[in-house]
């Protein structure tokens, strides 16, 4: 048993006194969170709420207003006006076609250069880093002659080559740089054992690499669904439109309600929650394990 002086603190009374010094520090922090999360919550809210506010109850009471019914119609109309299941098919095969082909374009191009260390690397990931800092309006005219002269324009293959491209471009420079720092006693001890380029790859690389890969999974399928530019431009026809594009033609030559604009960008902003729900705990788990390697 542990003897101290009297009047001395102990090391526990000294540990929970350091704890709830620290403590203090840490309600701030999260005071300081939440109240920013509250506000990047408010669109969202106001959102909610005229989703399900009738066309007269908004033009009378405006936006900030509680609905005086429970308006449903605007989301069927939404829903009937642009084919919604189509376009939710449209966004969910590009975003998810993407989101795999941008991981694997993304690990080949990385394992050539992290660990295959090709002539020229520091010149080629920077290439990788500059196309990451290109605007899309640069690149519009150009994908979009290109896809004219090869007959994909206005096709789903055509959005999905295009974001294939861009996203591996991040991706590339994002895994080059940590395969650059690969342990090297995994891969001579590999060798050793016999094990070619590809057995390396896929039984040494990857699964050191699977959670930093899930991760960009559900970043490139999140920032293709939301994309909107290309698809306006190179998606004209309505069975090949994607969620975004379909919102966007609520406005315009239909000029339809703000309800029903509402209702409709809550519709669109479903698919996506549910996508980050299902796949935060992998989220999570890949940027804890980035963190301790």
């Amino acid at each position: 048993m542990a003897v101290t002086l009297t009047g001395a603190p102990t090391p526990v009374r000294r540990h929970v006194r350091d704890r709830h010094h620290r403590g203090a520090g840490r309600w701030v922090v999260l005071a300081l969170v939440t109240a920013g999360a509250l506000v990047m919550l408010v669109p969202f809210a106001f959102m909610l709420l005229n989703a399900f506010k009738s066309p007269g109850d908004y033009s009378s009471a405006g936006p900030l207003s509680w609905p005086s019914e429970f308006y449903t119609k605007g989301l069927r109309t939404y829903w009937n006006e642009v084919n919604f299941p189509l376009k939710l098919w449209n966004s969910a095969l590009i975003a998810g076609s993407v989101a795999v082909l941008g991981v694997l374009v993304s690990l080949l191009n990385a394992y050539a250069l992290g660990i295959g260390r090709v002539r020229g690397r520091l010149w080629i990931v920077g290439l990788f880093l500059l196309a990451n800092m290109l605007p899309q309006e640069a690149l519009i005219y150009p994908l979009y002659y290109v896809a004219k002269e090869v007959g994909l324009y206005n096709t789903r293959l055509a959005v999905i080559i295009i974001f294939t491209v861009i996203q591996s471009a991040f991706g590339t420079y994002l895994l080059a740089s940590v395969l650059g720092t690969f342990p090297r006693s995994l891969l001579e001890a590999a060798a050793l054992d016999g094990a070619g380029k590809w057995t390396v790859l896929w039984r040494v690389v990857f699964p050191n690499l699977r959670p930093t890969l899930a991760v960009l999974l559900i970043f490139f399928f999140i920032w293709t669904w939301n994309e909107f530019l290309i698809p306006l431009v190179m998606l004209i026809d309505n069975q090949t439109q994607t969620i975004p594009v379909a919102l966007a033609s609520l406005q315009g030559d239909r000029l339809m309600d703000a309800p029903t604009t509402n209702a409709g960008a809550l519709i669109s902003l479903v698919p996506a929650i549910l996508f980050f729900l299902i796949f935060q705990r992998t989220l999570a788990r890949g940027i804890t394990a980035g963190a301790e390697k």
